[in-house]
């Protein structure tokens, strides 16, 4: 279900010391775009803002001076990442598909693992076409039966129902890797027995 946000109009300046100002207030700059329709500036409290990211949102009602559902489309952060500095909020209707980027979830130990092997996630998201109704929170990866030197891709990902991979199928996004020297040893002690 899409979380509620609370919205105000800014009208007047919207330069960087507009930007600023708002945000000593404690609110954030956001704009809302898309559907053919013109760019509108808005104003969101800190507060809704931080729990925005706390709940993951992607999809959100708009209620106040604007009333539309939108989708978190991106945030821009400062420098040390900790401060949201301006919100993108794009108009979409529930019923038509979007791409969006949704995080990997892997689980299971593997088994490579667990023989001495390297596990390296070469990739933490996807992306992936759906309905706005039906993007997920995040896409899981079974790695238990991953040995040595072995590999999955983005088409192993198990997806949702009316999810669709855009990731090309063939981009590794986990592996477990032997040790370099491993090999190097077992060709000696081969060498010594002989």
């Amino acid at each position: 279900m899409a979380e509620v946000v609370q919205v105000q109009k800014r009208d007047g300046s919207l330069g960087t010391a507009a930007s600023r100002r708002l945000r000593k207030a404690g609110s954030v700059p956001a704009v809302l775009y898309g559907h053919k329709q013109q760019n509108q500036h808005l104003a969101i409290s800190q507060k809704t803002v931080e729990s925005i990211l706390r709940h993951h949102s992607r999809i959100v009602e708009l209620q106040g001076d604007v009333v539309e559902t939108a989708m978190v489309s991106d945030l821009q952060f400062d420098p040390l990442g900790i401060e949201v500095l301006h919100i993108d909020l794009q108009r979409v209707d529930m019923n038509e598909k979007v791409t969006v980027t949704v995080p990997i979830r892997f689980k299971g130990e593997p088994i490579g693992g667990k023989q001495g092997g390297i596990v390296i996630e070469n990739a933490h998201e996807v992306e992936v076409e759906c309905p706005v109704v039906a993007i997920p929170d995040f896409v899981e990866l079974n790695v238990t039966s991953v040995g040595l030197s072995e590999h999955r891709s983005a088409s192993d990902v198990k997806l949702p129902e009316n999810v669709v991979l855009v990731t090309p199928g063939e981009t590794v996004v986990y592996h477990v890797e032997k040790v370099k020297g491993e090999d190097v040893d077992e060709t000696e002690e081969e060498g010594e027995e002989a």
